[in-house]
């Protein structure tokens, strides 16, 4: 299973203080050894990742650079201006800490942004909720692949496996038996849309909330080819280094027998 970097999280450390430090593109290419691809979102707020680093990122990476964004115009042009090797259309929403939710694909601008994209010869997956109609839709839209989010999967994973229901950041309050067939069925939801999206032709990524304790629970999901993972990632390269946290990963998700390549 191939990883994707999210380079988001060493952004954001930078950002706090609004310095030069963590290098976002030193960063990029010490983790260029060890992942398949670079993804960063640059967001319309530019909170974290800006476009300098997107042009950085592209001139001197030697591996695939995967531009999140939304199919807001000033977006889209930032990406033809550059051309990363592919642009996943996310949902954005000015007021949240993080991606909620996947997009909604009844939108005509979509159609329109796809186009374009794919007329510059960048590749384009979609970031959907795990449903038949979103996994179908995309297809329609003649796009090459789809990202199914995982946060409800990651959500769910962690109400039921940590203590985080005792801490300020518990997201789910549900009862027990509830949580596990809750966990269950969304684990099953992804395994039916990823095989349903492959049997269409579309390349299957996932992300969004994964970590080093809840990613082998997909690994079993041969359709998936691909995790997006970011935040567990520089949590754990606190501790350990960039370097350690990425091939932990790494070994991780070669466990599923689709090497890193």
């Amino acid at each position: 299973m191939l990883l994707g970097f999210n380079i988001d999280h060493i952004a954001v450390l930078r950002e706090a203080r609004m310095v030069n430090d963590p290098d976002v593109l030193e960063a990029t290419l010490l983790s260029a050894n060890f992942c398949d691809q670079i993804t960063l979102h640059i967001r319309e707020d530019r909170r974290h990742t800006q476009e300098f680093d997107l042009e950085n990122l592209i001139k001197f990476c030697k591996i695939p650079i995967n531009l999140e964004c939304s199919s807001n115009e000033e977006m889209i042009k930032i990406a033809l201006k550059y051309k990363p090797n592919r642009v996943t259309i996310v949902p954005e929403k000015r007021e949240e800490l993080t991606t909620e939710g996947g997009l909604n694909l009844e939108n005509d601008r979509l159609k329109t942004s796809i186009k374009m994209l794919q007329n510059e010869n960048i590749e384009v997956s979609l970031f959907i909720n795990p449903n038949l109609k979103d996994v179908e839709m995309s297809k329609e839209l003649g796009v090459e692949m789809i990202e199914l989010h995982t946060g409800h999967f990651a959500n769910l994973y962690n109400a039921f496996f940590s203590n985080i229901s005792k801490t300020p950041y518990k997201v789910l309050d549900m009862d027990r038996k509830v949580l596990e067939l809750s966990l269950r069925e969304e684990l099953a939801r992804l395994e039916f849309c990823a095989k349903k999206g492959a049997n269409l032709g579309l390349k299957i990524a996932a992300g969004h909330g994964l970590n080093y304790k809840n990613t082998k629970e997909l690994l079993f999901i041969k359709e998936i080819c691909e995790l997006n993972i970011g935040q567990s990632i520089v949590a754990r390269a606190v501790f350990v280094g960039l370097e350690r946290a990425l091939l932990e990963m790494r070994t991780l998700l070669n466990e599923s027998g689709y090497q890193h390549r």
